[in-house]
């Protein structure tokens, strides 16, 4: 039963950081049925704790992982809007990982837009729970009190009492069930929609927060390894004696190897512990290793893209199907097909992994930026070989993390630091450096998309094929995958909404040669950089503005359903009806992106406009840029967002994840590529893969669309469709077609 509790107030104090004073509500909420994933996940909880102390202040646990994307501000935003609290009387501390807060991995754009009901409750379950005490106290009947801003008022006299006076008596009642709490009507919200100052942007600022880099313990070492340059290759020997020379060097070890599927967990390889970073740094230097390569040192980055778009030019495996396509006879005059190719890209956040580990015989303390912590928190006590009821003999201590974008949802980095840590008896920080952070990653995989379309007379077009060609995640668990899960296919592939009457979307095997993992909006990335570059195609085919080829293929108003054209469509784990794949919603974002950016007007030679759409994570995005091409040299002039994301909880973090994620595309569309030859790795640093700079970034315009639909997600969605906007940009300024990534391949950047 949903509940609030009397939990172990010593316990919690001691977790959330409390004062003594402070009076404890613990409140579980179980996952929906919509959003479990599986029959497991129905016994799994999502559970928050609320404190209120005498003093009247409230302290809320948030059980999600801040890496700059605010969650740490909106999550107990919206528990603040239920409970009726005043907001600056709240403090926010961070959960440590623990299974009593069902899941807590920060990921998939997924902490709001699959939990925003849930998040409600917590604070409707508290808000009831105080209104109840104050009715016993004044015995009046419930209805006639109401929480207002930190106090719970008696409505006939105006009489009030204090959220501190009411919370002992409120955690005495038996709590209401969370499907009968009533929650606020949206026209009501106070908090929610509003923006809220960042939680942490006061510590930000002063230098006061802590990431995982900052951690110091008395007794530390500081451990920099030496990883295989090519994945599954392990060490033959190595010599030490002159890193051991260097002052501040303690100890040379070598990691465990560890054989393919290389999950993930390290490499293996060489540490070199110091008593300081730089002492580590220099002694790595001067470690002189052999390595065995493995079967993995044949890849060849290059060869294998020009192999993978030979792949997608041939009839594949059928993920999706609708009419008939092999039997139509193509008319070659209105008939286009294209092949578009994505590099390996890297995360590349500003702060590189590190964690911090002690382990004292079966116990092990953990320091750790980590988006996923009960992942992590599995795969130490798998390292550490504890029994199931031994796992809470781990404690994980989430840090703010400089940036993620998928890379620190894997343990590998934490497990490093708690070997290092096991074998040398002392507390390890191990740190990567940029080097480690782009030669030894997890990478977007590599692709090739093909589509293939026939023009209609009324505009629009039919007997479409999409086909896509990458090595898929489930290779880090399974060394025989060959193809993505349903799920990935899902991501802006199979689930095409055009109105169409023939569609063929297949999917080829490939081999897979180095770590994949996602990055920011995964495989969206790819399938929506083919799929806007190739609606826009169609448009200059048919000589048509490429707004009005987007609203002549998703057709009529309707809400799409892929299971239609026989493919198992996840919709991102949430339920179709309540986030549906809605046209309306879809055009009316082409059309405000279009008319906000003014995309129509008339530009000179050498510029141009371009836009695209899609729609990921349960949210519709729309990107619009103007470039201007002089000189061989391509520089962005102006870029817009737009996006509907459902109710907005903080339009700020909204606005600022566009922003963010217009400097990500940027990156990946003019310059982000991962290269390999011979299965390593060749670039190093940002000289070579860079980012981009300020003197790159525009003059950037995001438009919120205003709605009262479930949330979307917000982190990832913003991405896939600013590659696309900026090559169709750059062919509508000089004509060139860029159907390969990144555009430094052609132009200067």
């Amino acid at each position: 039963m949903n509940s609030i509790e009397n939990v172990s107030r010593r316990g919690f104090l001691k977790v959330a950081g409390i004062s003594s004073g402070a009076f404890v509500l613990g409140i579980n909420l179980p996952i929906s049925t919509a959003q479990a994933k599986s029959a497991a996940a129905l016994s799994h909880e999502l559970n928050f704790f609320v404190s209120i102390a005498s003093d009247s202040m409230v302290t809320l646990v948030c059980h999600r992982s801040e890496m700059g994307q605010g969650i740490r501000t909106s999550v107990p935003q919206i528990i603040a809007e239920e409970l009726e609290a005043d907001w600056q009387k709240v403090s926010v501390v961070q959960a440590k990982a623990n299974s009593k807060y069902g899941s807590q991995g920060t990921a998939g754009s997924a902490s709001i837009r699959n939990h925003f009901t849930s998040i409600r409750q917590i604070g409707a379950v508290a808000r009831e729970m105080l209104e109840q005490a104050a009715a016993n106290i004044w015995q009046v009947q419930r209805s006639s009190v109401k929480a207002e801003k930190h106090f719970v008022v008696h409505t006939t006299t105006g009489e009030k009492i204090s959220f501190g006076e009411l919370a002992s008596h409120a955690a005495k009642l038996t709590p209401p069930g969370s499907k009968k709490v009533k929650l606020k009507n949206n026209a009501d919200f106070s908090l929610i929609g509003k923006d809220i100052k960042l939680v942490d942007l006061d510590n930000i600022v002063a230098g006061k927060a802590q990431y995982a880099q900052d951690i110091q313990l008395p007794n530390m070492l500081i451990a920099t390894i030496v990883r295989p340059p090519v994945v599954g290759g392990k060490v033959l020997s190595f010599d030490a004696s002159e890193a051991l020379k260097i002052k501040g060097v303690v100890d040379v070890i070598a990691l465990k190897p560890r054989s393919i599927p290389v999950t993930t967990n390290p490499l293996s390889g060489v540490a070199v512990l110091a008593n300081n970073t730089w002492a580590a740094l220099e002694g790595r230097k001067k470690l002189k290793i052999k390595w065995q390569h493995g079967d993995k040192a044949s890849h060849n980055s290059s060869e294998f893209s020009k192999k993978l778009a030979k792949k997608v030019n041939q009839q594949g495996e059928t993920v999706a199907t609708k009419g008939d396509i092999y039997n139509h006879q193509y008319n070659d005059k209105n008939t286009l097909e294209a092949t578009y190719t994505v590099p390996y890209l890297n995360h590349t956040p500003m702060e590189t992994p590190a964690a911090t580990a002690i382990v004292n015989g079966n116990k092990c303390t953990i320091w750790a930026g980590t988006q996923n912590p009960q992942w992590a928190k599995r795969n130490v006590a798998q390292e550490l070989g504890l029994a199931k009821d031994e796992h809470d003999n781990i404690e994980l201590n989430i840090t703010l993390m400089g940036g993620a974008f998928g890379r620190k949802s894997k343990a590998d980095f934490i497990i490093e630091a708690v070997e290092l840590a096991k074998t040398s008896k002392r507390p390890v920080k191990v740190i990567w450096s940029r080097e480690d952070d782009i030669q030894h990653g997890y990478y977007h995989s590599i692709s090739a998309n093909y589509c293939k379309a026939e023009l209609t007379d009324n505009g629009s077009a039919d007997y479409w094929i999409s086909r896509n060609a990458y090595p898929p995640i489930g290779w880090l668990w399974d060394a025989e995958a060959k193809t993505p899960t349903d799920n990935q296919l899902a991501l802006g592939f199979g689930d095409i909404p055009f109105a169409l009457n023939n569609l063929s979307i297949e999917k080829h095997a490939v081999d897979s040669f180095v770590r994949p993992g996602w990055v920011r909006s995964v495989a969206c990335i790819n399938n929506g950089f083919a799929l806007g570059s190739f609606v826009d195609e169609l448009a200059v085919k048919a000589k048509l503005p490429t707004r009005q080829m987007w609203l002549n293929l998703l057709g009529d108003d309707r809400h799409v359903d892929p299971n239609k054209n026989n493919f198992k469509y996840s919709n991102y784990d949430l339920d179709l009806t309540a986030h549906p794949i809605d046209t309306k919603r879809m055009k009316d974002l082409i059309n405000l992106i279009s008319d906000k950016a003014n995309v129509e007007q008339k530009l000179p030679e050498n510029q141009g406009w371009g836009i695209s759409f899609l729609r990921s994570f349960g949210s519709f995005v729309a990107a619009a840029t103007k470039v201007e091409v002089v000189n061989n040299k391509v520089t962005v002039l102006e870029m817009h967002t737009a996006v509907d994301c459902g109710i907005v909880v903080t339009p700020d973090r909204v606005k600022a994840q566009m922003e963010g994620a217009m400097i990500f595309g940027l990156s990946i569309a003019l310059m982000g590529e991962i290269s390999v030859v011979e299965g390593k790795v060749q670039q190093s640093n940002f000289h070579n893969s860079p980012v981009t700079r300020m003197n790159q970034v525009p003059e950037m315009h995001v438009h919120l669309v205003e709605s009262d639909a479930p949330p979307g997600g917000i982190g990832e969605p913003g991405v896939p469709p600013v590659a696309p906007s900026i090559t169709n940009a750059i062919y509508h300024a000089s004509k060139t077609r860029i159907r390969d990534l990144p555009v430094n391949k052609i132009f200067t950047v």
